[in-house]
């Protein structure tokens, strides 16, 4: 089991490097990422984009990198042949660079040349848990608006499965709101009712859910105690199911700002590893998401 983030890294560091795919290379905090990576041994890279523009950067950084260019100054197409590949294996995970999210996804999504798998696409934020040793996943505080409670489903079978391939076997799933009661006028304390009996029956399978819980009680087993919530899941909480973006995204950004906590980003449901962070994104947690789908590509 992989109990940290830098244990991640320490892992894809000891492997075989992969080629990550880069569409729109041309940005200034790709080239940082493409040269730590590469002084790290973590990845090695394909970089598209205006061929100019990237050695230019490279140049004004003082970059020597062995990456390989393809000149492409077009970013949906950029988008499109960083796709293509991953898809015929030249590369193992695509990430995103110097190009609007919508252009970039278009090509990861598209039915016939993307990445497409049929299943829902979410997105899971990873941090070292605050409760000590293992890792704790947020999800989604990036593309899933308001997710319904088949949407929900998904979203977390996704975060399930990634936990699997990190190495937890039965990982605890808490169902994020604003109490730990079902209300019958806050739909998602009735949502995370039914998802818990959803677990309890079998359709949820390889983890174990509990909520609705209060952020506390999900990661405080001291805050739950005194609410007297006796859960396996509570204090304990591998995984956050957010209720919408909202809640997520004020999540993420907080314990990024004020906590000051290393975060890595992973898009699931896809066909390969998926590279999208943020362009707020510091360089370090940047290359934990590109350490994180190198280790997925395995």
């Amino acid at each position: 089991m992989l109990n940290s983030l830098e244990a991640i890294l320490k892992n894809v560091k000891n492997e075989e490097r992969r080629t990550v795919a880069v569409a729109a290379a041309a940005d200034r905090e790709i080239m940082e990422v493409v040269r730590e990576a590469e002084t790290d041994g973590l990845a090695n890279f394909i970089l598209i984009g205006d061929e100019k523009e990237i050695r230019e950067l490279q140049q004004e950084e003082g970059i020597d990198t062995d990456a390989e260019i393809i000149h492409e100054p077009d970013e949906k197409k950029a988008a499109k042949l960083a796709v293509r590949l991953v898809k015929e294996q030249k590369a193992q995970a695509v990430m995103k660079g110097l190009l609007h999210t919508k252009e970039f996804m278009k090509a990861v999504l598209d039915k016939e040349e993307g990445l497409h798998t049929g299943k829902l696409i979410s997105q899971i934020s990873i941090i070292d848990s605050i409760q000590g040793d293992g890792l704790q996943m947020i999800t989604d505080g990036v593309i899933s608006i308001a997710p319904d409670l088949d949407a929900k489903r998904k979203i977390i079978e996704n975060a399930v499965e990634l936990a699997h391939k990190l190495g937890y076997e039965c990982p605890k799933v808490a169902l994020l709101g604003a109490v730990e009661v079902i209300n019958p006028v806050m739909m998602d304390t009735l949502d995370a009712a039914a998802l818990c009996k959803m677990n309890e029956r079998g359709q949820i399978k390889g983890c174990v859910l509990d909520g609705p819980l209060a952020l506390d009680n999900a990661v405080s087993a001291e805050a739950a105690r005194h609410k007297k919530i006796k859960s396996s899941v509570a204090g304990s909480a591998d995984i956050l199911l957010v209720p919408n973006i909202q809640t997520g995204n004020v999540l993420i950004k907080a314990l990024t700002y004020y906590a000051k906590k290393d975060m890595a980003s992973a898009i699931a449901g896809a066909s390969a590893p998926v590279i999208m962070t943020s362009r707020t994104d510091s360089i370090r947690n940047k290359i934990l998401s590109m350490a994180l789908a190198v280790y997925l590509s395995k």
